[in-house]
């Protein structure tokens, strides 16, 4: 049995996955500008988790293994689905397709999220139900909306498109992972750990790939300043705390936040950018405030058990 998780219950963790969200939605922008100086997409990712594992590795090193080798092996494969798999499949993308396409595509990460714990949960209420479905729906409409802006027009770019499609399915297993390691483990132990099996898997890449003089951009202030915000901002602060969302709330609805990542790029851009906030972008974003709210709405309680 678990207990109960309700909105309300739970308000700062909500409200703590929406300023994750909103960081995650401005790595786009850090990432592209660090491969438009030349760093190639495994370099980009060894940096930033190399920095994160260093940083949490010198704060807590109570523990360097699993309980046994499955769930080492489970550690493994949450390194990889939501390290070097995920952040290298979507790297990749950004040099074949447009931002927007990849905005669009990884917006979809809740509903295979949600298929894959009716696949691998019996009894989870909250994942494949009419208001799910329904509320998720709303939400990509709006997704669709904010990102297009009233320019209907994609450039298609199959190889990009699939890794981003790829990038996706691998953050819903990573989130599935978590779901079965955060009633186990600690918190820290679990990010430390994503953090190492990520760059270990990641390595050989990097060794094959990499260009050694590329060492020498990491000298210039915006390297090494988008660097920084990716590893301890991006990476670090946010996976920590995303694992610990994921324990308070459910994983579906910590997903379902991931809709509102357009809605910060759009209001970024306005600030920053001085792109204006159309009538087209306020429909779109309360279309998915409607909808992820009928999605995460509060569903009687049943138990989790996982299939054998």
């Amino acid at each position: 049995m678990t207990p109960q998780r309700n909105l309300n219950g739970n308000a700062a963790f909500h409200i703590l996955a929406l300023c994750i969200v909103a960081v995650w939605g401005t790595t786009f922008v850090a990432t592209k500008v660090l491969l438009l100086h030349g760093l190639s997409p495994q370099e980009i990712f060894f940096y930033r988790f190399l920095m994160a594992y260093v940083l949490m590795l010198a704060y807590y090193h109570k523990k360097w293994f699993a309980d046994n080798w499955k769930d080492e092996l489970r550690m493994l494969c949450a390194g990889m689905m939501g390290g070097s798999l995920y952040f290298y499949t979507e790297n990749t993308a950004l040099e074949y397709t447009a931002t927007t396409n990849i905005a669009l595509i990884l917006c979809i990460a809740p509903l295979i999220t949600a298929l894959l714990l009716r696949l691998f949960y019996k009894d989870l209420r909250s994942d494949w139900t009419r208001n799910f479905l329904i509320g998720s729906i709303l939400a990509l409409v709006g997704v669709s909306l904010v990102i297009l802006n009233g320019h209907f027009v994609l450039k298609l770019s199959p190889k990009g498109d699939l890794l981003c499609l790829a990038s996706a399915i691998c953050w819903a297993f990573y989130t599935v992972l978590l779901k079965d390691l955060e009633q186990r483990y600690n918190n820290l132990l679990i990010t430390r750990k994503v953090f190492f099996y990520g760059v270990l898997t990641i390595l050989p890449l990097y060794i094959s790939k990499a260009k050694p003089e590329n060492l020498a951009l990491l000298r210039q202030p915006e390297i090494w300043g988008n660097l920084l915000y990716l590893g301890l901002v991006a990476s670090l602060l946010c996976f920590l705390f995303w694992n610990l969302t994921l324990h308070k709330i459910s994983p579906i609805r910590a997903t379902n936040y991931i809709y509102f990542s357009p809605v910060v790029t759009a209001i970024a851009s306005y600030f920053v950018l001085g792109e204006p906030i159309t009538w087209i972008i306020l429909a779109g974003g309360a279309l998915i405030i409607s909808g992820v709210w009928l999605a995460g709405k509060k569903r009687s309680h049943v138990s989790i058990k996982r299939r054998r």
